[in-house]
C-alpha cells in the first residue's frame, strides 16, 4: 500500500489540550471515512490514486500510519467521495487549524535567539515567565542581587520586555544557550558563550505568509516523494517511532489527568455534568466544566492562557504539580487568576440542573440550586451546596464574632456533646487537644509546644521584652542565645527564655518604621511611608549589576522615623514629666524637641573575620541625643524632658553607620546628604503623632554641636587645622590669636561660610590667592552641614592635655635657656619623662594622646612627679600654677551645668583665663611666642561666650558619640558574618535597641533586685536548678 506525507503531518504535533475542538471532529470524519475506504476494490483504488494526484485528499490523514506498513488489506466495496458539507466545513475551520498548529511549532523555538531546541535528550529549556532556578538563585544569593524572576532578568541583560507577551505570538521558553550567557553576565567564572544574532528576533502574529509555518511546509514538500508500492526501511523506523510516542504521549496524558483529579478531590463538592437537565452537545458541555475535574464550573476562574477551571481545582493543582496551566503548561501563577466576563457567568447560572435528591424529581437553575437543596435538610444524604462565584466566601477569622458562632453553631452542639459524654464537660480542654494535634498534623512543633507548656500551667516564662534587654545588654549572638535557651529548656522543663522569633517580633515594635505618623505640611522630596526601616546609605545613587554593590558601604534609618521611635520609645518619660508639672495628659503641644548632633570617625575597626568585597576598615557614625522636650502652656515654654546623662552611649541613638574614611569627602558628602536633606525639610514642619492615645503635634530644632575640629572643618568647608586660621569660631589668625590671648568673639557661622565659599569660586573681585583666602579667611570647600559654633569638651582636654604633655618636656630640657636644642635630645627628655611618669604614676607611653591618659595626666600629682626631674624652683612654681588656673577653668567646659555644679569657677574664670594667658606669654615665651594652639585659643577666648550662649559646653559635647566606638566593636564581633551588608544593618539594629529606654527599665529593674540583695524563695530556687540569675551576672553587661 502506498503512503504519501501530506502537509497535514505536523497536526499531531500540537497537545491535546490548545487543539480547537475541529480537530477533533476531523479526524474523527477520517477515522470513519478510512473504514469505509478499506472495503474498495483494488482497481478502484489505483484508479481514484491516479486520478487525485496532486490534489489533498481526506484518506491522506495522519490516522492513515496507525496501520501497520506493508499490509494490503482487501477492499471490496466501492470508493466513498467526500461529502461537499464536509468539505467546506473544513476549509471554514482552516485559519483556527493554522492558529493551534503555528502556536504548537513556536514552542520549539528559542524566544530570546529564535534557535529552534536541539532535538537530543540533553536539551534544557527554561520557562520566559516565573522565578528562577535554584542554581541562578544562589549566585544571586552570593553577588547579593536581588532578581527573582526571568522577566526581570531578561529585561537587564537582553533589554527586552517578556511581561507583555501572547502565547500565540511569542515562545514561552528560551534555551540553554541564553541561559549562559545571562549565568556569565552575574558570575565571575570564565565560560565561552556567545549570542548568536547582533539584534533579538521580532516575533509576529500568524499570517499566511508565516516564516515558521512556510518553512515547515516546504520542508515537507522537499521530502516529499512519488508514491511507491513499498516504503523504505528509513520511512518505516520513523513511522513506528512516531507511533509510539503517540501512544507514551496518549498514555502520560491519561495518567497526569487521573493524578490532577486525584488532587482536586471534588467530587463530593462539584456538580457533574451529568446532571444538566438539557443534553447539551459535547463541545458545549467541555466549555462549561471544569477541565481538571470535568465538573460542572464552581466559582470559576480564568488563567492569563484564556482557560477555564475551578478555583479550589486550581489551587491544589498549582500547590501541588508546579505554577503552570494544567492544559497547556503555560506559566501560571495564583494572583494571575481572574474571574470570567460576566456575560459567561450569566449563561453558567442560568443552566438547569436535576436535582440530585432520590425523591425529587425538579429541575432548577444553577444560580437557585442552593436555595433548593437546603430545603432537603430532613433528608439523610449528604448533597452538594456549590459557590456560584463573584463574592467568594469569607475565611472564618475574618467574620465578625457573631458570624462566626453562626457559622460554627452545629460543630460547637457535636463538641459538647462529646465533652459531656467523655471528658465531664471540658469543653476546654477538647479543643485546645484539637488545636494541639492540629499544629502537630502540620508540623508546627513551636507554637505546639507553646500551647502545651500553657495547658499544663507551666507559663511562657519571661516576657519577650526582657529577654530581648538580656540578649543586648549581655552581647549574645544568636547562636549563643539559642544554645541558652535550649539548654535551659532542656534541664528545667520550662520555657523560661523566649526563642529567638519571639525576640524578632518584640524589637519590631522598638526600631523605627512601626509607628505611623504624619506631617503637617509634608516633607518636600522625602517620601509619605512611614514604615521604613533599614536603608541603604547611598539609595539615591543609581548601581549597576555589574559593578560594585554600593548598599555594602553605609546603612541608616530614615531621620524622620527615627525620631519617631525615639519619641515613642520616651513616651512614659514625657507623660510622667507632664504630671510632674502637674499639667493635663491631654494637652497636644504644640512640644518642642531640642536634638543634638554628633558625628565622628572611629578609626580602624577592622575585623579578622568573615570574607566579602574589600571595602574601607575605616568606619563613621552620625548619631542624634533628644536633649530637651518643651511644650507651650499659656505664654510660657514648660520643660517636661530633659536628658539626665547627656554624653552616655545609652541615649546617643546611632542613625547612619558608613564603612568609610572621615577624610573622604565625596563619600562623606553622598551618604550624608540626604540626611541634612531631611533634616532641612522637618525644620520648617510640624509632627502629627498618636501618642498615649491623643494625636500630638511636635517641633525639633536641630543643634550640630557633636562635631570635633577636624569633621567642622570638613563639613563647614574650611582649610585642616594646620592652616593660618586656626579657630573655626572666629576669623582670627595664628599670630593674632598668640597676641591677644582672650580678648576675641564668635563670628562664624554656616551662612556666612556659603557666602564666602561663592566668593571663592567665583572670584567677583579679581584678587590674586592670597588676597581671595585673606578675605574669606579660610573656606575653601563648599559648607554641606550646618554646625552650631561651639567647643567638643573631650578633644578640647585631649588637645591641651598634649600641649601640657610637650611643655614638661621642654622644661626638663631647660628650653627657656637652650632654645636650639637638637632633635636627638628632644627625644632623650620624651624618654626620661615617660620613664619617670610610669614609675610615679603609673602611666604606659602611648603613641597617641587618648582621653584616659589626659585625665590622668592632669593633675597636681603629676606636676609634682616632674618637678623632681626640674632642677629650677621658679620653674616648679610656674608650672604648679599653671596647672592649678588649668584645674580651675577645666569644670566649666566640661560640666552638664556650670552654673549649677561649679558657680564659683564659673564666676572666676575670666580672672583665671587672663592669668593663664599672662604666663604663657612671660613665663612660657619661649614655646608662645607668636603662635598658640587651637584649643589653648579656644579654651582662653570663646568659653565664656558659649556659656552665655547655651548654658553649657560638656552637655553639647561628643562624649556620647565616641563612647559608642567600643559598642559598635562588640556588636560587630556578636553580629560576625560573611556579607557586610548584613553585618552593617545587624550592628545598627542591635545599637539602635541598646539605646531603648523602654529596654533600659528592665535592665534597671534587674539590677536594683540584684542590689538589694532579693533571693528567691525555696520552691523556685528548686525549679531553677542553673542559677540563670547567677549566669546572667556573669554575662557582660553595660553599666546603668
Amino acid at each position: 500500500m502506498a503512503v504519501s506525507l501530506p502537509t497535514t503531518l505536523r497536526l499531531s504535533s500540537a497537545p491535546d489540550e490548545i487543539q480547537h475542538p475541529h480537530i477533533k471532529f476531523s479526524e474523527w470524519k477520517f477515522k470513519l471515512f478510512r473504514v469505509r475506504s478499506f472495503e474498495k476494490a483494488p482497481e478502484e483504488a489505483q484508479k481514484e490514486k491516479a486520478s487525485s494526484e496532486g490534489k489533498p485528499c481526506l484518506e491522506r490523514s495522519p490516522v492513515a500510519l496507525d496501520e501497520p506498513v506493508g499490509q494490503n488489506p482487501v477492499l471490496t466495496q466501492g470508493a466513498l467521495k467526500p461529502h461537499p458539507k464536509f468539505s467546506k466545513k473544513f476549509h471554514a475551520d482552516g485559519k483556527s487549524n493554522d492558529k493551534a498548529i503555528h502556536q504548537a511549532r513556536l514552542r520549539h523555538f528559542c524566544r530570546i535567539c529564535g534557535n529552534p531546541f536541539k532535538s537530543n535528550g540533553h536539551n534544557r529549556r527554561y520557562p520566559v515567565h516565573g522565578p528562577v532556578d535554584a542554581k541562578t538563585q544562589s549566585l544571586f544569593r552570593k553577588k547579593e542581587k536581588r532578581v527573582t524572576s526571568w522577566p526581570d532578568l531578561i529585561a537587564r541583560v537582553f533589554r527586552i520586555d517578556v511581561k507583555a507577551d501572547v502565547d500565540s505570538i511569542h515562545p514561552t521558553e528560551f534555551c540553554h544557550n541564553c541561559w549562559l550567557i545571562m549565568h556569565k553576565k552575574f558570575s565571575s567564572a570564565h565560560c565561552q558563550v556567545y549570542f548568536p544574532r547582533y539584534v533579538t528576533v521580532e516575533w509576529h502574529p500568524h499570517t499566511p505568509s508565516c516564516d515558521i509555518c512556510l518553512t515547515a511546509h516546504r520542508g515537507l514538500k522537499r521530502k516529499r516523494h512519488q508514491p511507491n508500492a513499498q516504503l523504505s526501511k528509513k520511512l518505516k523506523t520513523v513511522f513506528n517511532h512516531a507511533r509510539r510516542d503517540r501512544r507514551k504521549r496518549a498514555q502520560a496524558r491519561v495518567s497526569s489527568k487521573e493524578a490532577m483529579k486525584t488532587i482536586s478531590n471534588c467530587s463530593k463538592i462539584h456538580l457533574s455534568t451529568k446532571l444538566l437537565a438539557v443534553d447539551f452537545p459535547a463541545h458545549f458541555v467541555k466549555s462549561i466544566s471544569c477541565q481538571i475535574c470535568e465538573h460542572i464550573l464552581a466559582d470559576p476562574v480564568e488563567t492569563s492562557c484564556k482557560h477555564l477551571f475551578c478555583r479550589i481545582c486550581i489551587l491544589r493543582c498549582l500547590k501541588v504539580m508546579g505554577s503552570y496551566c494544567p492544559s497547556c503548561r503555560y506559566p501560571c501563577f495564583p494572583p494571575d487568576l481572574e474571574s470570567p466576563v460576566k456575560s459567561f457567568l450569566s449563561i453558567l447560572n442560568s443552566l438547569v440542573v436535576k436535582c440530585p435528591a432520590d425523591e425529587c424529581n425538579e429541575e432548577v437553575s444553577l444560580e437557585k440550586y442552593n436555595h433548593h437543596v437546603s430545603s432537603h435538610r430532613e433528608s439523610k444524604e449528604t448533597l452538594v451546596h456549590i459557590n456560584k462565584g463573584g463574592r467568594p466566601r469569607q475565611h472564618l477569622l475574618s467574620l465578625t464574632r457573631r458570624a462566626q458562632k453562626h457559622r460554627l453553631r452545629e460543630l460547637k452542639v457535636q463538641v459538647k456533646e462529646f465533652a459531656d459524654k467523655e471528658e465531664g464537660g471540658d469543653v476546654k480542654s477538647v479543643c485546645l487537644t484539637l488545636f494541639l494535634l492540629a499544629l502537630r498534623a502540620r508540623n508546627e512543633h513551636r507554637q505546639a509546644d507553646e500551647l502545651e507548656a500553657i495547658m499544663q500551667g507551666r507559663g511562657s516564662g519571661l516576657q519577650p521584652a526582657v529577654c530581648l534587654a538580656i540578649r543586648v545588654n549581655t552581647f549574645l549572638s544568636c547562636s549563643q542565645y539559642h544554645k541558652m535557651y535550649r539548654t535551659v529548656k532542656a534541664i528545667t522543663g520550662r520555657q523560661i527564655f523566649q526563642p529567638l522569633h519571639a525576640l524578632r517580633n518584640a524589637e519590631k515594635v522598638l526600631l523605627p518604621g512601626y509607628h505611623p505618623f504624619e506631617w503637617q505640611p509634608p516633607l518636600k522630596n522625602v517620601s509619605s511611608r512611614t514604615d521604613v526601616g533599614i536603608i541603604d546609605g547611598l539609595s539615591g545613587l543609581a548601581s549597576s549589576v555589574d559593578e560594585y554593590p554600593v548598599d555594602t558601604i553605609a546603612k541608616r534609618f530614615r531621620y524622620d522615623s527615627a525620631l519617631v521611635s525615639a519619641l515613642m520609645d520616651m513616651e512614659e518619660d514625657i507623660l510622667e514629666g507632664m504630671r510632674s508639672q502637674e499639667l493635663e495628659d491631654y494637652l497636644n503641644g504644640p512640644f518642642t524637641v531640642v536634638v543634638k548632633e554628633s558625628c565622628d570617625g572611629m578609626g580602624d575597626v577592622s575585623e579578622k573575620h568573615g570574607s566579602g568585597p574589600a571595602v574601607p576598615e575605616k568606619a563613621v557614625r552620625f548619631s542624634f541625643t533628644v536633649m530637651r522636650i518643651t511644650i507651650e502652656h499659656g505664654s510660657q515654654s514648660v520643660k517636661v524632658f530633659e536628658e539626665a546623662k547627656p554624653n552616655s552611649e545609652l541615649c546617643c541613638k546611632p542613625l547612619c553607620l558608613m564603612l568609610a574614611d572621615e577624610s573622604d569627602h565625596e563619600t562623606l558628602t553622598a551618604i550624608l546628604s540626604p540626611l541634612i536633606a531631611e533634616r532641612e525639610a522637618m525644620k520648617s514642619s510640624e509632627l502629627m503623632l498618636e501618642m498615649g492615645g491623643i494625636l500630638r503635634t511636635f517641633k525639633f530644632i536641630f543643634r550640630g554641636t557633636g562635631y570635633d575640629e577636624k569633621l567642622v572643618r570638613e563639613v563647614e568647608g574650611l582649610e585642616a587645622s594646620g592652616s593660618v586660621y586656626i579657630c573655626t569660631l572666629c576669623d582670627a589668625t595664628r599670630l593674632e590669636a598668640s597676641q591677644n590671648l582672650v580678648f576675641h568673639s564668635i563670628t562664624r557661622s554656616h551662612a556666612e561660610n556659603l557666602e564666602r565659599y561663592e566668593v571663592w569660586r567665583s572670584n567677583p573681585y579679581h584678587e590674586s590667592v592670597e588676597e581671595l583666602r585673606d578675605r574669606v579667611k579660610g573656606v575653601s570647600a563648599k559648607p554641606f552641614i550646618e554646625t552650631v559654633p561651639s567647643i567638643d569638651a573631650l578633644h578640647c582636654d585631649i588637645g591641651n592635655a598634649a600641649e601640657f604633655y610637650k611643655i614638661f618636656q621642654l622644661e626638663i630640657g631647660e628650653v627657656y635657656k637652650n632654645p636650639n636644642a637638637s632633635k636627638e635630645e628632644r627625644k632623650r627628655w620624651q624618654a626620661t619623662l615617660d620613664k619617670h611618669l610610669r614609675k610615679r604614676m603609673n602611666l604606659k607611653p602611648i603613641m597617641r594622646m587618648n582621653g584616659n591618659f589626659a585625665r590622668k595626666l592632669m593633675t597636681q600629682e603629676t606636676v609634682d612627679a616632674v618637678c623632681e626631674l626640674i632642677p629650677s624652683e621658679e620653674r616648679h612654681e610656674a608650672l604648679r600654677e599653671l596647672m592649678d588656673l588649668y584645674l580651675k577653668m577645666k569644670p566649666v567646659w566640661r560640666s552638664s551645668c556650670p552654673a549649677k555644679e561649679c558657680p564659683e569657677s564659673l564666676c572666676q574664670y575670666s580672672f583665671n583665663s587672663q592669668r593663664f594667658a599672662e604666663l604663657l606669654s612671660t613665663k612660657f615665651k619661649y614655646r608662645y611666642e607668636g603662635k598658640i594652639t587651637n584649643y589653648f585659643h579656644k579654651t582662653l577666648a570663646h568659653v565664656p561666650e558659649i556659656i552665655e550662649r547655651d548654658g553649657s559646653i560638656g552637655a553639647w559635647a561628643s562624649e556620647g558619640n565616641e563612647s559608642g566606638n567600643k559598642l559598635f566593636r562588640r556588636f560587630r564581633k556578636m553580629n560576625a558574618r560573611q556579607s557586610k551588608c548584613y553585618e552593617m544593618e545587624d550592628v545598627l539594629k542591635h545599637h539602635w535597641l541598646y539605646t531603648s529606654k523602654y529596654l533600659q527599665k528592665f535592665m534597671n529593674a534587674h539590677n536594683a533586685l540584684k542590689s538589694s540583695g532579693f533571693t528567691m524563695n525555696e520552691k523556685e530556687t528548686l525549679g531553677d536548678p542553673l542559677g540563670i540569675e547567677d549566669s546572667l551576672e556573669s554575662q557582660d553587661s553595660m553599666e546603668f
